[in-house]
């Protein structure tokens, strides 16, 4: 069972519009509610893979409540959601029609208090007894202390099961001084980390920090990798037009899929990258374009990087 937690889980609410132009009012063409959060659309993809998945996290509030009932339609994910006060934040994604482009909202998370983050902390060990891997995934809800991913890692360390950490800012900092067995930061994140804006010294430097592998995402370029069996790059064949929310998430699930059956890392970057291009070309985060996988599977480049001097 691979295990996914989302501390800052969400209702992703897409509203699509023939155009988005500011300052006007706008009729809405169709809406789709899903389950979200990154862990849990790391979840749905891992499931439509063919893997036995669980998901824990927070959920409350009316707003939970429906993020519960959705996880329903997909019997295949495990809800292990730990109850709080709070409500549930939602997520609302605009997608302008015309152009492919996304506008994002994303509402805070619920506060937090310290008995819920307690009884969170319990059920993950709980859970980790019967995982073959962990992913840590997004944003920390007010409330859950800045270093509690580093915490999480070194729980799930203890209990020896692989851990992914997939998140950004002070907590990403703190994580991979835990280290975790792979991050994978975006561009952004990444160079927030180390300081540096040249993506393969700054992979290596994160090694150095604590973490055993670093993938970057780097947009339409692709993933970047160092590993300790060496440092690779994989990009999709074309550039991609169509909504890039979700993407990342369904690359961490091509990541873990390739950890638990232990593929090379070609094959683990490979995968990665066509789920997250099929991704684009699906309507809603947490879903993929089957066809586009299957036919991207065998044309993505993944070549071989020196070691930065």
């Amino acid at each position: 069972m691979i295990l996914t937690v989302t501390l800052n889980t969400a209702l992703d609410i897409t509203h699509r519009v023939r155009s988005l132009t500011p300052h006007a009012s706008h009729r809405v063409l169709a809406v789709t509610e899903r389950p979200g959060g990154k862990g849990l659309n790391v979840a749905r993809v891992l499931a439509a893979l063919g893997h036995e998945v669980t998901v824990t996290g927070f959920t409350g509030g009316a707003t939970g409540r429906v993020v519960q009932e959705l996880l329903t339609a997909t019997p295949e994910v495990l809800d292990a959601l730990v109850p709080v006060a709070g409500p549930t934040r939602r997520t609302i994604a605009v997608v302008d029609e015309r152009t492919g482009d996304t506008t994002q909202l994303n509402e805070p998370g619920p506060f937090v208090e310290p008995a819920e983050w307690s009884a969170f902390q319990e059920a993950y060990e709980h859970l980790l007894r019967s995982a073959s891997a962990v992913a840590l995934c997004g944003s920390l809800p007010p409330g859950v202390p800045v270093g509690a991913y580093a915490g999480l890692v070194r729980t799930a360390r203890a209990a020896g099961v692989p851990v992914l950490l997939d998140t950004g800012g002070e907590p990403l900092r703190r994580g991979v001084a835990a280290r975790p067995d792979i991050i994978k930061p975006n561009a952004d994140e990444l160079a927030e980390l180390t300081g540096s804006h040249e993506p393969l010294r700054a992979t290596q430097d994160a090694r150095r920090r604590g973490a055993r592998a670093v993938v970057a995402s780097l947009g339409a370029g692709g993933l970047l990798a160092a590993t300790p069996e060496g440092r690779w790059r994989a990009a999709p064949p074309a550039r991609l037009h169509g909504n890039p929310t979700g993407a990342g998430d369904s690359a961490v699930a091509g990541l873990l899929s390739g950890l638990v059956g232990q593929l090379p890392w070609p094959d683990r970057l490979t995968e990665a990258v066509a789920l997250s291009a099929a991704t684009v070309l699906a309507p809603v985060a947490g879903e993929f374009e089957r066809e586009a996988y299957e036919e991207l599977r065998a044309r993505v480049a993944v070549t071989a990087e020196a070691t930065a001097a």
